[in-house]
């Protein structure tokens, strides 16, 4: 069974395009069957993993909008890692699903054909708490939300965790965070330690072990349309995002554990 991920952050310039890239290239590393998808209209998550956005036929954007089949605009950018990718069609699309019934669920009746193919499908959403992020949310099963630890960074928390609250109510009650991820953290910067330190006490466990530090070559890495692990592996970069994965799926691993707990029924002692 898949795990569908939503990396998302209203605030722009938080490292979400670049955490969906080089988490999706780092858990397909392991071997295990991965889909990106690309939600946002700009498209960078597509450029970043080396497709040309404007030569592409068809995209996400057909595919919401029922003009072409899901499997056959998925992209396979190798053996485990495969891109459902998007342009700036993308923006028109609540035009077209303004009087559709139940469009906040759209996308995930579009994955429902594909989904168990995959051990984990991750969501690059938009900067914006529009249409095409309540839909992913109703298609997620939980949340990575990227942090800068800079100024400003908890500017528009309140309000995503308000949209989640709300989702979890109307469309998608097993929707949960799954972690707070500090991306473009500089240990040097007293700045990016005592945002650090706000995030631990208002997420607590929630935040991931694993921090994203400030790196030349992974800010290089997409303009060169290829994810860290193959621009430069040994970077700090690569490194970081290869914990990511890898605490990522030890969480998987636990919660899979404590669901199959919850499932064996409770042994009562007899009494005569």
């Amino acid at each position: 069974m898949s795990k569908i991920l939503a990396i998302t952050n209203q605030k722009g310039g938080v490292g979400k395009t670049t955490t969906s890239v080089n988490l999706a290239a780092s858990l397909a590393a392991t071997q295990r069957p991965v889909l990106l998808i690309d939600l946002d209209p700009q498209g960078n998550a597509t450029v970043g993993c080396g497709v040309d956005k404007q030569q592409l036929d068809n995209t996400v954007f057909e595919v919401l909008t029922d003009q072409a089949d899901i499997s056959e605009v998925i992209l396979p950018l190798n053996t485990h890692l495969h891109l459902l990718p998007a342009n700036g069609d993308l923006s028109a699309v609540d035009l077209y699903l303004m009087d559709e019934i139940g469009r906040e669920g759209k996308l995930l009746r579009c994955l429902a054909p594909i989904k168990d193919q995959y051990e984990y499908i991750l969501i690059d959403c938009p900067p914006a708490l529009g249409m095409l992020t309540i839909n992913a949310l109703a298609a997620a099963d939980a949340v990575m939300i990227p942090v800068q630890c800079e100024y400003y960074a908890l500017e528009g928390l309140a309000a995503l965790l308000e949209t989640i609250k709300k989702i979890q109510k109307v469309v998608n009650a097993k929707l949960e965070i799954d972690g707070v991820l500090r991306t473009m953290f500089d240990p040097r910067n007293s700045l990016s330690n005592d945002v650090s330190k706000q995030l631990m006490a208002r997420f607590k466990d929630k935040v991931y072990r694993t921090v994203i530090p400030r790196n030349v070559r992974l800010a290089e890495a997409p303009s060169h349309g290829q994810p860290i692990l193959n621009y430069d592996g040994k970077s700090r970069g690569a490194v970081a995002y290869l914990a990511l994965a890898g605490e990522l799926l030890r969480r998987t691993e636990q919660q899979k554990n404590l669901l199959a707990l919850a499932d064996v029924p409770l042994l009562t002692a007899e009494t005569d």
